[in-house]
């Protein structure tokens, strides 16, 4: 069996064996990477609406500042 490196979650400060294939951040333990996994996996509308405004806006300005003319 081979031994895998042990090391400290910096969330939660716990031990943890890192296996090749652990979900989530390699300085997490699984738990914590669950926990954070399920916080993002439903974002609120409003995050949504603001980086749907703020992507229009990007798209705005890089085409003002492709197209523009120098006159």
């Amino acid at each position: 069996m081979p031994s895998y490196p042990i090391k400290t979650c910096v969330a939660c400060g716990e031990e943890f064996e890192l296996k090749p294939g652990k979900p989530g951040f390699a300085n997490r333990c699984p738990s914590c990477s669950e926990e954070e996994a399920d916080a993002k996996a439903k974002p609120d509308a409003d995050v949504l609406k603001t980086d749907k405004q703020a992507n229009a806006a990007r798209r705005e300005a890089m085409r003002n500042l492709l197209y523009r003319k120098d006159s």
